[in-house]
């Protein structure tokens, strides 16, 4: 059967697919229940909330970096609500109170400027334990001179009783177990102590144990064990983990050209709709990928650089073809912009019985609106 049979949308759109995403959350529900700790989607990677309600079968709720964020996630993702966010400013801190749970401040300066406003709530604080596995300077959270987060356990000592918990964020396309517990041990023998005075702990996200191979019992062991050490619950904050692989960016060829090697225009950025790759300086993905011809895949937008990758194909390609670029979910639909007017991609979501529904369109006005 052809999943798209009977589904007419104009590209480009996102496709996400529930039985890929299914995949990532099924890893994800065998970790809760084999180490005891919960998992937080981190909405700054994906924030599709037409998926909320079946993403929150498996997961124990959302985890935010903005007052925004946090409100979608209080209203649209079932289950605790945590808020972050590396500055809160003064006008945004009573209503991150009243749409989360638990609010996580980036710095004891800001701990300390709305201890009195927050009272009563559940609050954490951002620890930066100066080790990471970014492989990118841009998103390396332990780089020199790093806001995010104290790094010093003596100054951090001083208002622990104002805390209830910790949170550690410095893993980045973490795949490899090895790493993740070699850095954990520097965690626990730097900040063990504090971590003992704590009741919960998260270790934020960046660890790809959804991945193929990834040793996920090992990993349930250490979580349990680090847990049990120290008399806390601990908390991951998946994103790229919960949604990878599970989407594609539908886009069709609209023409073709030669210089110097073969370019095909399609109706989408990866300026506008796949940023992150562009700042990452990475292709997108198309599979399989094999053939006898090879096609740059070029954006429509003005901008020189706008290339998706160079490709392999079985035959060429021409007007009216169609391409799917794969993993698609991560840091796309979050970042997507206007950048040349070019229309934003649709959202679609193929279900588990193979139906295709589009869930969300944008046009002109949509364009319009976010101008002024």
């Amino acid at each position: 059967m052809d999943p798209m049979k009977g589904f007419a949308v104009q590209t480009p759109y996102y496709l996400i697919d529930k039985s890929n995403l299914l995949t990532n959350l099924e890893k994800i529900a065998h970790l809760r229940v084999a180490s005891g700790a919960k998992c937080l989607l981190a909405l700054k990677c994906f924030a599709t909330w037409s998926v909320f309600d079946f993403m929150s079968e498996y997961m124990d709720g959302s985890t935010s970096s903005s007052l925004y964020e946090v409100r979608l996630g209080r209203e649209k993702f079932p289950g605790e609500t945590h808020a972050y966010s590396v500055a809160y400013a003064d006008h945004e801190i009573d209503q991150v109170l009243a749409h989360s749970d638990k609010v996580i401040f980036n710095s004891i300066g800001q701990l300390s400027k709305f201890d009195s406003v927050s009272q009563g709530h559940v609050r954490g604080l951002r620890v930066n334990p100066g080790v990471s596995t970014s492989e990118f300077d841009l998103a390396d959270p332990a780089r020199p001179f790093s806001r995010l987060g104290e790094h010093d356990p003596a100054e951090i000592a001083k208002v622990s009783d104002k805390i209830s918990g910790l949170m550690f964020h410095n893993n980045c396309e973490n795949d490899s177990f090895e790493r993740f517990d070699e850095m954990l041990t520097l965690i626990e023998d730097r900040f063990g102590a504090l971590i003992h005075d704590m009741d919960w702990i998260s270790l934020g996200g960046g660890v790809h144990f959804t991945g193929e191979g990834y040793p996920l019992d090992q990993l349930a062991a250490r979580l349990k064990a680090f847990a049990e050490t120290y008399g806390v619950q601990v908390y991951l904050e998946p994103g790229e983990a919960a949604i990878t692989g599970a989407a594609t960016l539908e886009v069709t060829v609209l023409d073709t050209m030669h210089n110097g090697k073969n370019l095909a225009i399609v109706d989408s950025s990866i300026e506008a709709h796949m940023l992150d790759l562009l700042i990452y300086r990475e292709p997108a993905k198309v599979t399989p990928n094999v053939g006898d011809h090879q096609w740059m895949i070029c954006g429509k937008s003005c901008l020189a650089g706008d290339i998706f990758g160079e490709f392999r194909f079985d035959a060429p390609l021409k007007a009216g073809d169609r391409i799917s670029f794969q993993d698609a979910a991560g840091y796309t639909m979050v970042k997507k912009n206007w950048f040349n007017g070019v229309k934003m991609p649709s959202i679609a979501i193929r279900e588990l019985d193979g139906t295709t529904r589009m869930v969300r369109d944008f046009d002109y006005d949509d364009f319009a609106a976010a101008l002024s």
